[in-house]
């Protein structure tokens, strides 16, 4: 079993810093693939909305010997769904198809700022952790300057903020944004959708500690302190992804692979997603 890490959030809530991604796993296989994560030992499972696969995600985890308590559960709320009222309700509907009474983190999905309701959508969430609903909050996809709106605005700073983050996007001004308000940082697209796993000097840090490419970028966000959740529906490869906690990077390597930034994105940037 793989033991991972646990971080603490500024609410006091503990998250798993390595969780399952079921981003783009098709409704017919994600049963399937959360059982095979919960059994490699992954006990934090990421979800959304937009997925469209919370009722399979609650399926696997009812039809597990794992405990509901024992799964850290994120889902996001749907890009139209943005509003107090809808927010609120959007987040019943998703307990529903999730088959539990609270999620352990509800996030914004994306901030639409052109629609510019996020302050607004963030004031329901605050109450659905005042209620117990989800035992903490925050945001994905959110820029500095969003934040800044809602920290000027609101009363609760985000648990997290879950943005593209990956050897050749690092945003370490962003990083460093949260690190100052006690915002944890999870990374989506954490091995750039495979891009980075052929550049040499991941395959060079790969070869000397006899891993894999993907095992090495995601031990790579481990050390940097992100909260990472990569997706795969193959079973080797879920059992792959998990086994980084037995070798460490040093410092030489790390340096190494700070080098590969050049802020380039591979999905869709915040200010304009979606339209």
């Amino acid at each position: 079993m793989n033991t991972v890490p646990m971080i603490r959030l500024h609410s006091g809530v503990e998250i798993p810093q390595f969780g399952f991604g079921v981003f783009q796993i098709p409704q017919r296989d994600t049963v399937a693939a959360v059982r095979v994560a919960l059994d490699a030992g992954y006990r934090h499972i990421d979800t959304a909305q937009m997925y469209g696969n919370e009722r399979e995600v609650g399926q696997a985890i009812a039809e597990s010997d794992v405990p509901r308590a024992d799964v850290f559960v994120t889902t996001k709320l749907a890009n139209n769904r943005h509003g107090y009222d809808e927010a609120i309700t959007a987040l019943g509907e998703s307990l529903a198809r999730l088959g539990t009474d609270y999620v352990d983190l509800f996030l914004i999905h994306w901030p639409r700022p052109r629609l510019g309701k996020y302050v607004e959508t963030w004031q329901a969430f605050e109450k659905l952790a005042a209620d117990g609903r989800a035992r903490s909050i925050g945001v994905s996809n959110f820029t500095q300057a969003h934040l800044d709106t809602l920290l000027a605005n609101t009363d609760t700073v985000p648990d997290v903020n879950q943005v593209e983050l990956h050897p050749a996007f690092q945003q370490p001004d962003l990083r460093e944004y949260h690190r100052t308000h006690g915002i944890a940082t999870e990374a989506w697209s954490p091995i750039a959708q495979g891009d980075v796993l052929d550049d040499p000097i991941i395959m060079e840090v790969a070869e000397r500690h006899d891993r894999t490419p993907a095992q090495v970028v995601l031990r790579w966000h481990v050390q940097l302190g992100n909260i990472v959740f990569p997706k795969s529906k193959t079973p080797s490869r879920i059992r792959e992804n998990i086994s980084i906690f037995d070798f460490e990077l040093a410092t030489d390597d790390m340096n190494m692979i700070a080098t590969l930034d050049r802020g380039h994105r591979t999905g869709p940037n915040p200010d304009f997603f979606p339209s």
